[in-house]
C-alpha cells in the first residue's frame, strides 16, 4: 500500500508542521523519533513514566536549539492506566489541540524465558503496556480525531508480531495482538483517517539487547533508524489505512 509514498502531489504534506504524539518518548526509538521530528520543525507531544528522562529529553530540545521548548509538551503518563491516559488526553487537547499523528510506541519485553518459566506478573506487564496501553490511547484520542475525519495513528509492531521467536512468547503475542487490533480498528475509522501497524525493523535498543546480548550492537542505531522512520510516518495518508508496514 503506502499510497503516500507514490504521489508527488502529497509530498508537500510532510513539510507542513504537524503535532505528533509519541508514547514511550523518553528512550530508544521514541526518543530518537521525537528528536528527529523536532529537528524537522514539528511539534512533539510525548509521554513516559520517567520524569527524569522526560527532563533530559526536554533539555535536548533546548540545548540542540531545535525549537523553543514551548513548542513541545512532555508529560509523565503510565499508558497502562486508563485514568492516566484520560487525563493526558484532556491536557493535550487543552494545550496543544488534537494531534495530527499518534505513534503508539510505548512497549516492553519479557526476559528471555520459555513461556512456562515466565512469571505471571511479567507476562501481565508486557500486555499491560504493549496492548492495553495502546488501546487506552485509542480509546481517548480517536473520538477527538473523528469530528475532523483526519489523523494518522501508528501502532508500533514488530517482525515478531508477524512470525514467532523462542523465549519471547509474551512479547510476540502482544505484537500479534497489535497487528490484529490495527486491522480491526481500521474498519471502524471514518474515511479520511488511517491506522497502521509499523514494524521498526531490527534496531539496537535496550529491548533488543535484552534478547540478543552484545550482538545487538551489530544493528542500526535508533538515530539512524529515525531518519527513515520520520519520513515514512510523515508521508502516511488515509490510503494506508489498515496496512502492516516496515521501516
Amino acid at each position: 500500500m503506502l499510497g503516500a509514498m507514490t504521489g508527488l502531489g502529497q509530498a508537500g504534506a510532510a513539510l507542513s508542521q504537524r503535532t505528533v504524539l509519541i508514547t514511550g518518548v523518553s528512550k530508544g526509538l521514541g526518543r530518537a523519533l521525537a528528536l528527529e521530528l523536532a529537528k524537522r520543525g514539528h511539534s512533539v507531544v510525548g509521554c513516559s513514566r520517567s520524569q527524569d528522562k522526560l527532563n533530559s529529553l526536554n533539555s535536548d530540545f533546548t540545548s540542540l536549539d531545535l525549537s523553543s521548548s514551548a513548542n513541545h509538551l512532555l508529560l509523565p503518563v503510565d499508558v497502562s492506566s486508563d485514568s492516566n491516559v484520560q487525563e493526558f488526553a484532556r491536557v493535550v487537547v487543552e494545550r496543544k489541540g488534537v494531534p495530527d499523528i499518534i505513534v503508539n510506541n510505548a512497549g516492553t519485553i519479557n526476559k528471555n524465558s520459555k513461556i512456562w518459566e515466565v512469571p505471571p506478573e511479567e507476562f501481565d506487564a508486557v500486555y499491560e503496556t504493549n496492548v492495553k496501553g495502546t488501546v487506552n490511547i485509542l480509546r481517548h484520542f480517536i473520538p477527538l480525531m473523528i469530528p475532523s475525519k483526519k489523523g494518522i495513528i501508528v501502532n508500533m509492531s514488530s517482525g515478531w508480531g508477524r512470525s514467532g521467536a523462542a523465549l519471547v512468547a509474551p512479547y510476540c503475542a502482544s505484537k500479534w495482538a497489535i497487528e490484529g487490533l490495527t486491522r480491526s480498528v481500521a474498519k471502524e475509522l471514518p474515511e479520511g483517517m488511517a491506522i497502521v501497524a509499523l514494524s521498526p525493523g531490527v534496531v539496537n535498543t535496550d529491548m533488543l539487547a535484552s534478547c540478543f546480548g552484545d550482538s545487538a550492537s551489530l544493528y542500526q542505531t535508533p538515530d539512524s533508524w529515525s531518519l527513515k522512520a520520520a519520513t515514512m510516518i510523515l508521508n502516511l495518508t488515509a490510503a494506508d489505512n489498515g496496512a502492516s508496514l516496515t521501516v
